[in-house]
């Protein structure tokens, strides 16, 4: 046949060759688990990475296992990314703030044959090993340590086993629709779902979500992600950096904002990403050190909605532009950004950070859309509110050990949030479907209260929730936790709603905290804050 293409499989391995190839000399720099920083680069993350493969595969660990891992980011976590997925098994990364009863569900849900843990996570292990049935081996990511060794019978050291590999080992040929990635959903409520990703999909999501209107990263920057790399692969950070080769700053267990300040400072950070509690803290971090993060031109921000005043903040005093971002661990996760167009250029500052205040447009690979409850598509007008629904190239299908599909009739999966659209993409969040308040029969959303509240600047963080009314249903309440010295009173935050929402948006309660619920991705638990004061205005 003439007038045909090469055909190569879209794989991890080809990621990681790429970078030990081409940008060996690039640095790695990884905060390790006691403080010090350790530094390497591409080309030995890729032959350590493929010595782990060839140690696995004498270990006797199946092709195709699941191989679980809980760990901070730094430089052994990302060779196990492809040691494993790359090697032809599935690196199955655990969010390691889930309760003890979820982590053994899940271990023995997908059924890992071997356990990679920080020393952190130690006690995990000493724990959790009499209930998991599947794993036959636990590795710590270190070197020989007695003291460990001691608590966990037969435990494996990650430098000793990566010394039995065989250094010429190279990447075998897998189906590029095998699987090489498995998150679970952290939800709150029942069981946690596993999403399997391809080497397809975790390639195309790198291409799709690496476009210039996406996350943008270059072999010339220097990218920090504090996004778990055991939620949601990191945002495809590790996968995206090997492709292009950029310099890597893992910056291990010490997410504070100090200890962030110090180190974007220290290693000309150029991009970073995490969720806004992450950020609230570094702007705090940035203050008490008088650092100024001149190198950071960019920082991507999801997980939950970003404050206005946020983006302004980090504008203003610092220079750095926030990119919202939205996505979901059934998305891998990139749903949307939020980058310009070339008619809003001429819009003035203030005009276009508005524009930003939403999360974004679909890259290619992705479809969006907004329903009524019956499933018919609504207007892309920007005003009317439906449920929000993704398809396309990276979007998962069905559930790890579940026949049934996850997704519409039509195909479409159903994320769970209400959103707006309009006529460009421009996605809008309004609130997730279990979140917002019905108040009357008409709608308020859970995130413009917020936005308004966090805005003020007595408030240091705060979420919004429904409690039960016994004439309008459900009325809006704001917990809050006051900024560092401040003493906010509740009519002086209430009052700050006046000309921002319609009056009868305005919350009945401010109620001032010491800090709020968080959950294992650093998402405020509004199920355990309605918990506590969802019965409020009944009781009054």
């Amino acid at each position: 046949m003439s007038g045909t293409m090469m055909w190569n499989a879209l794989t991890t391995g080809s990621l990681i060759a790429h970078a030990e190839k081409y940008h060996a000399g690039t640095e790695i720099v990884s905060v390790e688990t006691d403080g010090t920083r350790a530094r390497t680069t591409w080309g030995q993350v890729g032959a350590n990475a493929r010595r782990l493969k060839s140690a696995m595969d004498k270990l006797g660990i199946s092709e195709g296992a699941r191989c679980a891992t809980i760990a901070w980011n730094n430089t052994r976590h990302l060779e196990l990314y492809f040691g494993i997925g790359s090697g032809g098994r599935v690196t199955h990364t655990i969010n390691p703030r889930l309760t003890p009863e979820q982590m053994i569900y899940i271990i023995n849900h997908a059924a890992d044959e071997i356990l990679f843990l920080d020393r952190t996570f130690l006690p995990v292990a000493a724990k959790l090993g009499a209930h998991l049935k599947t794993v036959k081996h636990f590795v710590l990511m270190g070197p020989r340590d007695e003291e460990a060794a001691a608590q966990v019978e037969d435990l494996l050291f990650y430098d000793e086993l990566l010394e039995t590999g065989d250094a010429d080992t190279q990447w075998p040929d897998v189906d590029e629709n095998a699987p090489a990635a498995l998150c679970y959903t952290s939800g709150t409520t029942g069981n946690p779902k596993g999403v399997q990703y391809t080497h397809r999909s975790l390639v195309l999501h790198s291409i799709g979500g690496n476009q210039p209107d996406g996350l943008n990263i270059s072999a010339r920057d220097a990218v920090m992600p504090v996004v778990p790399m055991f939620h949601v692969n990191a945002w495809g950070v590790p996968y995206i950096a090997a492709a292009t080769g950029s310099k890597l700053v893992m910056p291990g267990p010490n997410l504070d904002g100090e200890s962030l300040a110090r180190l974007i400072d220290a290693e000309q950070v150029t991009l970073s990403l995490g969720v806004p509690t992450i950020w609230m803290g570094l702007l705090a971090g940035l203050e008490k050190t008088g650092i100024k993060p001149t190198s950071m031109k960019r920082t991507v921000v999801g997980g939950s909605a970003l404050p206005p005043s946020m983006i302004r903040e980090f504008r203003d005093k610092y220079g750095v532009e926030l990119i919202h971002a939205w996505g979901m661990t059934e998305t891998s996760p990139l749903g949307t950004l939020n980058q310009l167009l070339e008619k809003h250029r001429e819009l003035d500052a203030d005009a276009q950070a508005r524009l930003r205040e939403g999360q974004g447009r679909p890259p290619w690979g992705v479809d969006l859309r907004i329903v009524d409850e019956a499933g018919q598509e609504l207007p892309r007008d920007g005003e009317t509110q439906g449920e929000l629904q993704i398809r396309g190239h990276w979007i998962v299908d069905s559930y790890f050990g579940q026949d049934a599909s996850a997704l519409t009739e039509d195909g479409w999966f159903d994320t769970g949030d209400v959103a707006t659209l309009d006529a460009d993409g421009y996605m809008v969040i309004r609130d997730r479907s279990k979140d917002i308040i019905k108040s009357g029969g008409e709608w308020i959303s859970t995130v413009e209260l917020e936005n308004i509240a966090i805005a003020h600047p007595k408030i240091a963080n705060a979420a919004a929730i429904a409690a039960r009314h016994p004439k309008w249903d459900e009325r809006p309440v704001v917990i809050a936790v006051p900024a560092p010295g401040a003493t906010p009173t509740e009519d002086e935050i209430r009052a700050s709603y006046d000309g921002k929402v319609a009056s009868w948006q305005v919350p009945d309660r401010v109620i001032f905290v010491e800090d709020l619920p968080l959950g294992a991705t650093g998402k405020v638990l509004k199920n355990k804050l309605r918990e506590a004061y969802g019965e409020i205005l009944i009781d009054a």
